[in-house]
């Protein structure tokens, strides 16, 4: 039921709605809230410009928007507002607020506000990255900024096997053609993937951009996991540089957001230290290390159209997404 709420109510809107049943009470009468400026009235309730303002805060795209769309934007998120309290008001006439599986989705939207803003306490009190630690950064990583590159690359993948991936090395060393690496697994009845890609180098995982960053064109490289092969051949590669002063702000909101991070992760592994946790049932004997795994922080986004958002937030913090590979 909680993932058919969010789909049915616009991502932006649905802690107002949480809110605006939480604060019904059990006859759908309207909860005392003090006086406010009045930006509309919904039939006997009112939309406030505080709540209107909440909402354009945390709407994506709004700050950079020109002054003359300003107030056009506005409109079109009350009259989002004026939709969702009408659906509110149903939902309560229809005793919706009473049913379980709405409680229950309340409830949990109550938790993840509640953790979001401890989270967010947190990391407010980290220090800030300083420009001689950007400047630092910017030098000690050419490959993402003075020597930046946008990569062509071919990839064939296969599963794991034993001596395959010695004879895949030794035919990339020959100057083999993807082609004949092709044709070559195939003659072995060994399935595999093949496909192509264009990366810029924030977009390669941190840990692979050193190995692949010297490759001239035709040359490749085999990364190989447990579970797969990946046979990895540079197709073309173009140069473009990302100046100091250009880089220096992304780098410090990239530094920031790791600071945040780190300060958030080192918070809760602390309480969860002190913590008293038992697990039950099922997960009584589960294995636990993928709660600890570390996870690869992405690099800095150089490009024309990264975020310019300072904060890191919470789901940020909580699930970080890493750099997504080559797949």
């Amino acid at each position: 039921m909680q993932i058919t709420l969010k789909h049915l109510i616009p991502p932006v809107l649905f802690p107002l709605l949480v809110l605006g049943l939480a604060a019904c009470n059990g006859d759908g009468e309207e909860a005392a809230k003090p006086a406010t400026q009045v930006a509309a009235k919904v039939n006997s309730g009112e939309i406030s410009v505080h709540q209107l303002n909440y909402v354009l805060s945390r709407t994506p795209g709004v700050g950079a928007a020109s002054p003359e769309a300003a107030p056009q934007i506005r409109r079109e998120v009350l009259d989002r507002i004026i939709d969702q309290e009408l659906a509110v008001e149903q939902a309560i006439g229809k005793k919706l607020d009473r049913s379980p599986e709405v409680l229950l989705a309340i409830e949990n939207a109550r938790r993840e506000i509640l953790a979001r803003a401890y989270v967010e306490q947190i990391t407010a009190a980290s220090s800030k990255p300083t420009v001689d630690e950007a400047t630092k950064y910017y030098h000690e990583n050419p490959q993402l900024f003075a020597e930046r590159r946008i990569y062509n690359i071919q990839e064939i993948v296969l599963p794991s096997a034993a001596g395959v991936a010695e004879e895949l090395q030794g035919m990339l060393n020959a100057g083999k053609p993807m082609e004949d690496i092709a044709n070559w697994l195939k003659s072995k009845d060994i399935k595999f993937a093949a496909g192509g890609a264009t990366r810029s180098a924030e977009q390669i995982p941190l840990e692979l951009l050193p190995r692949l960053h010297p490759l001239n064109v035709g040359q490749g490289l085999i990364l190989q996991s447990p579970q797969t092969i990946t046979v990895m051949r540079l197709a073309g590669a173009q140069s473009v540089p990302v100046t100091e002063e250009a880089a220096l702000p992304r780098i410090q909101q990239f530094l920031g957001n790791q600071r945040a991070a780190e300060a958030a992760r080192k918070e809760l592994n602390t309480l969860k230290a002190n913590a008293n946790i038992t697990y039950m049932g099922e997960f009584a004997n589960a294995d636990s290390s993928a709660a600890s795994r570390t996870v690869t922080a992405p690099a800095p986004d150089v490009s024309d159209d990264a975020s310019s958002e300072s904060n890191v937030s919470a789901a940020d913090v909580a699930v970080e997404r890493g750099v997504a590979g080559l797949r």
